[in-house]
């Protein structure tokens, strides 16, 4: 079975995880089929935290931005009765997404926006959306690009998570030591960390759990400007 990086030793995950929230077995099944193939869906100690952090922020409306198959929709739409709104551009995991959330009877619960989140967000935006909670779990290299709108989308008291920002330690290496092919990756993500934990009415923490996991609040209104205004 295939999961996600963990940056504790293995001899600490295997102990920690047997504290970890269980999962229905419709979604736990989902889950083992993920790891299974593979795919990026969130790891064992990101699905226990963001457990925690539904139940305390009990969130009416929640933004996915990087939906996969839909495990962590789904998880986030059986904690919650929040109305969830989730975005993924890419057709294959659209369209197996949109299946699990029918047969787990969540399709009402979860609008899913076909498309590329550069060119929904700012569309939300500018509609007058706005969401208690927001979880980021698409192409890294993205999330600095993603960040301003998210800001103007995140209500006052808002939780902002985005998942697997430490790449495995790599993220602070010297640009040097970073293959070629992954420095705008690197570069781009930095950028999103200095920029989010720069932030003025953020308070923000990077957690070792994962592959990373960057948690910010809204701590207080602000007249932030619209985006390009």
């Amino acid at each position: 079975m295939t999961m996600k990086k963990n940056l504790v030793n293995t001899e600490l995950a295997a102990y920690l995880a047997a504290f970890a929230p269980s999962l229905d077995s419709d979604l736990r099944e989902l889950q083992r089929k993920a790891y299974t193939e593979g795919l990026p869906i969130i790891s064992n100690d990101v699905v226990s935290f963001l457990s925690v952090v539904l139940a305390l922020k009990k969130p009416q409306t929640i933004l996915e931005i990087g939906c996969c198959i839909g495990f962590s929709a789904l998880l986030m739409a059986r904690q919650t009765q929040a109305k969830i709104t989730t975005i993924d551009r890419y057709p294959l995991m659209i369209n197996r997404a949109r299946e699990n959330f029918a047969k787990l009877d969540k399709h009402k619960q979860i609008e899913l926006i076909e498309g590329d989140a550069a060119i929904i967000l700012p569309e939300l935006a500018a509609a007058g959306k706005r969401f208690d909670m927001i979880f980021l779990d698409a192409g890294k290299g993205q999330y600095n690009r993603f960040f301003p709108y998210c800001m103007e989308l995140l209500t006052p008291g808002g939780v902002l998570l985005a998942d697997d920002v430490l790449q495995g330690g790599s993220v602070a290496w010297d640009l040097d030591k970073i293959e070629k092919r992954q420095r705008t990756t690197h570069r781009n993500l930095n950028e999103f960390l200095q920029n989010a934990t720069n932030t003025d009415d953020l308070t923000s923490t990077i957690l070792p759990i994962g592959d990373g996991l960057f948690v910010c609040a809204r701590v207080q209104t602000t007249n932030r400007p619209p985006i390009g205004g």
